[in-house]
């Protein structure tokens, strides 16, 4: 079983950039692909970039691709989520998550990851 902690979250004007972190621990590392996913309240969460940590194949939602990048040091059993570029729109919960390899279809679903971290807020002003 693995454990996560996200952080990174906080207040950022729009165009500006955040970098959270997500590291695991309690298992082996390259077991899993690592998701980051984010939630308003009162809305679906919504899976925004995931990582295969034994192959670095990544994939991100359209609502972000070309401004976030995903990545793993897997010396540190760290992913990051660089987000640059950022929109109110961005605002939200982000929770990392993590899913035995093998074990998921999409990777954006949420109810395919069996570990999640605790959410980091991150909010950003017009």
């Amino acid at each position: 079983e693995v454990q996560l902690q996200a952080f990174g979250g906080g207040l950022v004007q729009t165009g500006g950039s955040l970098r959270l972190s997500c590291t695991a621990s309690g298992s082996t590392f390259d077991d899993y692909a690592i998701g980051w996913f984010r939630q308003v309240p009162g809305r679906k969460r919504e899976g925004v970039s995931y990582i295969n940590v034994d192959d670095g194949n990544t994939d991100y939602a359209d609502s972000v691709k070309g401004r976030f990048t995903i990545s793993s040091d897997n010396a540190k059993t760290t992913v990051y989520l660089q987000m640059n570029s950022l929109k109110p729109e961005d605002t939200a919960i982000y929770y990392c998550a993590a899913v035995v390899l093998g074990d998921y279809n999409d990777g954006f679903f949420a109810y395919e990851y069996d570990y999640w971290g605790q959410g980091t807020l991150v909010t950003v002003s017009s």
